[in-house]
């Protein structure tokens, strides 16, 4: 069982500013001169052609660098949310032999080019540890990602004791991680957990006594689905 809530407001996502801006006027640059060197001649059909895909493309940037504004308004005790919109890809207990050594309940989400990208804490509680690990660029939903693409660990113990470990995953188009929390810090639901460039996926380790509430090729909506129950 998934839940989901609306949100009402969205806004651009601060990881997009450069990207946004530096693009803008590179493409101004472009169809300008393309404009200045074809107008009044035959020629002035491929400025408008150019002009056309460059709006489209720079719309396709904008959308990815969306934010929606979400609060996760019932209570977050026990609860686990969705760390990003996107589908499940894996919902399978799996042995975890980095930090902890034992079998974990594995959850993940895997987002497309089309999802909103920012990523949000599934839980509140410590930030135990922060880590990012070089590696490859599989295909985000293969198995061997989660492992052996280049990704970055958020190690947090909620109240009562159990810790939960959120690995933002890099995929064959992403070649960006940004994490925002660091060692020591104070994490909640509803705080960005960081963000990850043009398509990937985030994995959840939780305790074997979690209960799911999502299954594979759910969608979620971040920061609002809840997919397990601590």
């Amino acid at each position: 069982m998934t839940k989901t809530k609306k949100f009402k407001k969205i806004r651009l996502h601060q990881e997009g500013t450069a990207t946004m801006l530096w693009g803008g006027l590179v493409l101004a640059a472009i169809n300008g001169a393309l404009f200045l060197f074809t107008m009044g001649t035959s020629w002035v059909w491929l400025a408008y052609c150019t002009l056309a895909v460059c709006l489209a493309l720079y719309a396709a940037v904008v959308n990815f660098f969306r934010c929606p504004i979400r609060v996760f308004e019932d209570e977050t005790e026990g609860v686990v949310v969705a760390p990003a919109d996107g589908r499940i890809v894996v919902c399978e207990e799996v042995q975890e032999e980095e930090y902890f050594h034992d079998r974990r309940l594995m959850i993940s989400v895997f987002m497309s080019p089309l999802n909103v990208h920012a990523n949000w804490f599934p839980v509140g509680g410590k930030v135990l540890a922060v880590k990012h690990v070089s590696g490859n660029f599989h295909k985000a939903w293969l198995p061997k990602a989660s492992t052996e693409n280049e990704h970055a660990d958020t190690l947090i113990e909620v109240a009562g004791g159990e810790r939960v470990l959120v690995r933002q995953v890099a995929g064959a188009l992403a070649r960006r991680i940004v994490t925002y929390p660091r060692e020591g810090d104070t994490c909640y639901i509803d705080e960005h957990l960081g963000f990850i460039k043009f398509g990937s996926r985030v994995d959840v380790y939780l305790p074997l006594t979690a209960t799911p509430r999502v299954k594979v090729e759910d969608k979620t909506v971040g920061n609002q689905t809840v997919i397990a129950q601590l």
